[in-house]
């Protein structure tokens, strides 16, 4: 008979510097928070922190979303934190000042957006 429970998590206290991913777009705000070797910690969304449609793609719920994210991590035993931030959405600098307020000491914030180096051709002007 299988287990009860589902598949067992392994213990993650003791780690202390960690990596937060604020991956902003115009519709909604993750926050993903991992170990140095990029082993999801924890993470909350905007529609996880409980905003639907339109409203997930603000920096307010942004703001909730990385205080939700950054509670979970201060439980694990996190303290400091190097900030990626990816994409062109308005929660981008919300997100960061919520986990400093929370009391992590920030290393570094490094925008990661990709950006096309005259790749693929962009899609044509919307016609209706």
């Amino acid at each position: 008979m299988a287990r009860k429970g589902g598949r067992s998590r392994p213990k993650r206290r003791g780690i202390t510097s960690a990596i937060a991913h604020i991956q902003s777009t115009y519709n909604n705000t993750i926050v993903t928070i991992t170990d140095l070797e990029g082993n999801t910690l924890c993470w909350a969304s905007s529609g996880t922190v409980g905003f639907k449609g339109t409203k997930k793609g603000t920096p307010f719920a942004a703001q909730m979303a990385a205080q939700a994210a950054g509670k979970r991590a201060l439980d694990i035993g996190v303290k400091s934190l190097q900030v990626y931030v990816k994409g062109p959405g308005s929660g981008r600098e919300t997100a960061v000042r919520a986990l400093e307020s929370l009391g992590f000491r920030i290393e570094f914030v490094k925008d990661i957006t990709p950006t096309p180096h005259n790749g693929c051709r962009p899609a044509g002007r919307r016609r209706v």
